[in-house]
């Protein structure tokens, strides 16, 4: 089908709009890894409050999810993601700013949780935009092309923060959270500016009637198992290896800290280098084979882990074996960033695209929240080998769930058939540019 230049740049999901999306998809990660490393140290030993109210920190930006996401959703599907995304990034600069500032712990718990607010409202927003600047056949490479760069951001971010921090300079760590509130406002500069254009809508965007907001939600069973086949896999792995991985790393294995960075830095790399090529094979792929195929890696990762375990006094083999845990959960993080935020794109009524994003991120949250408590708590109370398995008996179960959620699908929300398309003329979101 034959049409003109800026009709097939529209059709590929190409242009502008979608460039912009990415630089603020990068800026907000470098933003987090700008200062997330380094929030527990300001507030327990920079500012003095001990460890208690680091935790409570941590605990009321991660409550700042549960608060805010219900209304993001509804609030992108009514006012379109735009509006949203100006709103978290307002909130985000405003709290970030407002944190490094903060000298006392009431002024940092009301800080963090218009941090945690702002940060939790722009994902959906930031979703919901590659989804409406893409087409069925470019999402997929839209949403790992956006893996790659959060991953790329967050570590130069991290790196770069880490050379601006001095634990006997508070005016160093405020000059860092300053610094990440300029990010946001460059978000909102960048992307926050940007027009959508016309989303092209598949034959499974078209249902225009039935419940609306989180009772859509609730009743698409699919999208419920999506959920919590997603919220399994943010707690094995997502919320492990910076948390119950990195514990068993240093306390059981004994490995040093710089090992551990060296460790993270080898899962950001396998994620850079594999994410294209593995586009490319889940492309011809079934999206729940693609998932299943994750939890088999993170397995092995499993198994590495336990290898490392039993051969703790042998220090080069073990350090060896904890550097191959964070590369295989790179590899199974590659295999799924082209398919999950595709496959809720897919199963969103397009009324309710904001909905569904927002309801897929508060479970990704709650996951982190828990994962690393449990996981620390195992390993903390010297009963590793029950982390592990633990962990591997989770994994399994990801494999499990992914392979029968595949009887809940379409063809087309698993990738497995080719991507109808209307040549008529098509509706639009209803929702404001």
């Amino acid at each position: 089908m034959t049409g003109t230049v800026k009709q097939q740049r529209r059709r590929r999901g190409a242009g502008g709009p979608l460039r912009r999306v990415q630089i603020g998809n990068a800026l907000s990660a470098f933003g987090s890894g700008f200062t997330m490393p380094y929030m527990f140290v300001y507030v327990d030993q920079v500012r003095g409050l001990g460890s208690l109210a680091a935790g409570m920190v941590f605990t009321v930006f991660a409550l700042a999810a549960l608060a805010v996401l219900p209304f993001t959703g509804r609030g992108i599907d009514k006012y379109g993601p735009r509006p949203v995304l100006l709103a978290g990034t307002a909130l985000a600069a405003t709290g970030a700013f407002a944190f490094g500032h903060a000298t006392g712990t009431p002024a940092l718990l009301v800080s963090s949780f218009l941090f945690g607010a702002g940060v939790t409202t722009c994902q959906p927003a930031l979703a919901t935009m590659i989804v409406r600047c893409s087409t069925a056949a470019t999402r997929s490479h839209a949403f790992a092309l956006q893996f790659t760069l959060v991953n790329l951001g967050m570590g130069i971010g991290a790196l770069v923060g880490g050379q601006i921090v001095d634990v006997a300079d508070p005016a160093s760590l405020t000059r860092l959270f300053t610094i990440e509130a300029a990010t946001f406002l460059g978000l909102a500069l960048v992307t926050g500016t940007a027009r959508m254009p016309r989303f092209q809508l598949s034959l499974v965007h078209e249902k225009s009637d039935g419940p609306t907001g989180l009772r859509a939600l609730v009743a698409d069973k699919a999208m419920l198992r999506l959920c919590l086949l997603a919220g399994l896999i943010f707690f094995t792995c997502y919320g492990q290896f910076e948390s119950g991985v990195a514990a068993f790393a240093t306390d059981t294995v004994g490995t040093a800290p710089s090992t551990l960075g060296f460790a993270i830095g080898a899962n950001a790399l396998t994620i850079v280098v594999l994410q294209m090529f593995m586009v490319r094979i889940t492309a011809r792929r079934r999206r729940t084979t693609a998932m299943a195929a994750a939890g088999l890696v993170w397995l092995g990762a499993w198994a590495m882990a336990l290898v490392a375990g039993l051969i703790r006094t042998e220090t080069m083999a073990a350090t060896v074996a904890i550097v191959s845990i964070y590369a295989l959960f790179g590899v199974g993080e590659s295999l799924l960033a082209p398919t999950m935020g595709p496959m809720v794109a897919d199963l969103a009524p397009a009324r309710l695209l904001g909905t569904y994003n927002a309801g897929y991120a508060l479970v990704k949250q709650i996951a982190i929240a828990v994962g690393p408590a449990v996981g620390v708590l195992l390993v903390g109370s010297g009963t590793w080998p029950l982390y592990l398995a633990a962990m591997a008996g989770s994994t399994l179960l990801i494999v499990t769930l992914a392979l029968r959620l595949r009887r809940h699908l379409t063809p087309e929300q698993d990738n497995a058939a080719p991507v109808v398309v209307r040549t008529a003329p098509v509706r639009e979101l209803q929702t404001a540019a």
